[in-house]
């Protein structure tokens, strides 16, 4: 689904030029769980943005679904990352004036889409992300967990294929972030691809592919594996109220 091939970014810092990755190759597959890991500084981040079109390579290509993005205008990147890439966020990015249902809904609005048609969908989006009694909060109104999974709800507003997250458990604690991965492991169940940089070791586990970069070059690609198999994870009605413990598939 996903290929990039001898991928080149180069950064100026001062008089230096700083080569973030050099020939970085690597093709994730559709419904593929696929973590980055590696130091700071490693190139993680740099991936990860010209993954989602939010930056551009200055050599070799990215192709998504056959289609070369590497090289496209920014009104045709900004269309791609709109339709085709979901994005999950350490601190949830959610608009403190807008309930829950609302900030899911936002992708729509930004599309053209009004808030009346978008409501129905991101209802039934919290619905499966164990929030549908939840719709009406406020942010200050949600713990952490709730709050990470309103953004996952709304990475799946546009229906993309792509979902990429940046440390998506970093600033959860561990219960919730576990939570939090076997919702990303379901999403791939369901055939999206999600690619996941993570600090977090223990998240591995939950991924069928394992990269890791060192000094802007993959050091290995390794497949995990774990997840595969995996039993969905089920709520009953007092855990979806809680909305940290347990998910819904």
């Amino acid at each position: 689904m996903l290929e990039l091939t001898d991928i080149v970014r180069e950064y100026r810092v001062g008089e230096q030029r700083v080569r973030a990755l050099d020939k970085v190759s690597l093709r994730i597959e559709a419904g593929e769980f696929t973590s980055i890991i590696g130091p700071s500084g490693s190139g993680k981040s740099t991936l990860l943005h010209l993954l989602g079109a939010l930056d551009s390579p200055d050599s070799g290509s990215i192709t998504f679904q056959g289609e070369e993005i590497g090289t496209l205008d920014d009104n045709r990147q900004s269309e791609f990352r709109r339709h085709r890439v979901g994005f999950i966020f350490q601190f949830f990015n959610l608009l403190p004036t807008l309930s829950a249902w609302e900030n899911v809904a936002v992708p729509k609005l930004l599309d053209g889409t009004g808030l009346r048609k978008a409501k129905p969908r991101a209802l039934e989006l919290l619905d499966r992300v164990g929030l549908a009694d939840r719709a009406e909060h406020r942010p200050a109104e949600m713990s952490g967990g709730q709050m990470q999974r309103v953004a996952v709800a709304r990475s799946l507003i546009m229906d993309p294929p792509l979902i990429l997250a940046d440390e998506p458990t970093g600033n959860l604690d561990t219960k919730t972030g576990a939570a939090i991965l076997e919702l990303l492991g379901d999403i791939c169940g369901a055939g999206n691809s999600v690619v996941m940089v993570t600090h977090d070791m223990s998240a591995v586990e939950y991924c069928d592919r394992v990269i890791t970069l060192r000094d802007g070059r993959i050091g290995s690609n390794e497949e995990a594996g774990a997840r595969r198999g995996r039993p969905a994870v089920n709520s009953g009605d007092e855990d979806a109220r809680d909305g940290d413990e347990v998910i819904r598939a």
